[in-house]
């Protein structure tokens, strides 16, 4: 048997949009969400699987099937199988960190096979960013013409990435923010990321502030048509419904809630003001990487994480 091309997906949507579409070669779909919870760099263990199965379970009551990750991620003990791997995944920071450590899988494994990226965002002719499954099979076939060969520094890069998300400081990421490579949206998604942490003034992520302007600013009837609001107005987050619908019961305690509408109530707009801290109110124990995010605060005049201990709320 000849050799044939890996195709590793971000998703089952798009999984299933290739083989409609009748991509030739075999589909490793990765599943995971790795831009939550805690991670450690040795993705190729058994402790990894296990710390994410354990942080699936806790935060979203999600369990993990093991012996299915495991069948997928055979496929890689196959290299030999494969002339090429074709990596497809999107513009986004939740993409972007499961990007770089697939890559970084490859390389633990010793994968020495050229490496391709198809990766969705700007689409010609449309204003809005584009996942892959959202693109027509004209603009897929396109995007896959297009993809594009990784470097050897740009696996390097992906692995030094992956290799400071999983240690204690996360500024060090900060430098690659200008970093040129083939990774387009890495910039963007970087500063996405240290936005996650809270806000030095106001205790709030950016993505949670970002709800709160959403209820302010527009006609909000319940928590679904504000969570249809936040997936599509989220900038190169990525989260999914999941991850939403967490962060909007954390956030309850911002607004009044009637059968008819949502509204700030007066400390929601304290927040949204920056009239007063919130972040010891909310106290969200979520881990990225190998950060804890209660531990630093995003300094927006110097553009960069402080300990948390160094503010007084």
């Amino acid at each position: 048997m000849g050799a044939k091309t890996l195709h590793i997906t971000n998703g089952s949507s798009l999984t299933t949009y290739l083989n409609e579409l009748e991509f030739e070669g075999d589909i490793l779909t990765w599943h995971e969400m790795l831009c939550e919870g805690p991670t450690i760099e040795d993705i190729n263990s058994s402790k990894f699987i296990q710390v994410r199965q354990q942080f699936l379970q806790e935060f979203y009551d999600i369990e993990a099937d093991i012996i299915k990750v495991k069948q997928d991620l055979d496929k890689l003990d196959c290299a030999e199988c494969y002339n090429e791997i074709i990596l497809w995944f999107e513009y986004d920071l939740f993409c972007h960190i499961n990007l770089i450590a697939v890559i970084s899988l490859l390389v633990q494994k010793k994968i020495k096979l050229p490496v391709f990226l198809v990766c969705s965002g700007r689409v010609h002719g449309v204003k809005d960013l584009k996942g892959l499954s959202e693109l027509s099979s004209s603009q897929l076939t396109d995007h896959y013409e297009a993809r594009v060969r990784l470097t050897a520094d740009d696996i390097d890069l992906a692995r030094t990435l992956w290799q400071l998300y999983n240690g204690k400081d996360h500024n060090l990421l900060k430098p690659y923010i200008v970093k040129h490579s083939s990774f387009d949206y890495l910039s963007n998604c970087l500063k996405a990321h240290l936005q996650r942490f809270p806000n030095s003034l106001n205790g709030l992520s950016e993505l949670e502030l970002n709800i709160l302007k959403i209820i302010n600013c527009r006609e909000i009837h319940s928590r679904n048509h504000l969570l249809g609001y936040a997936l599509n107005y989220q900038g190169y987050y990525g989260y999914g419904d999941l991850q939403f619908e967490r962060i909007i019961d954390r956030l309850s305690m911002f607004f009044s809630e009637t059968d008819e509408y949502l509204a700030l109530n007066e400390d929601g707009l304290k927040a949204l003001n920056n009239e007063k801290n919130y972040e010891a109110e909310i106290s969200d124990q979520m881990v990225y990487g190998g950060v804890h995010k209660k531990d630093f605060n995003f300094d927006t005049k110097l553009n960069k994480l402080v300990k948390a201990t160094d503010y007084a709320n």
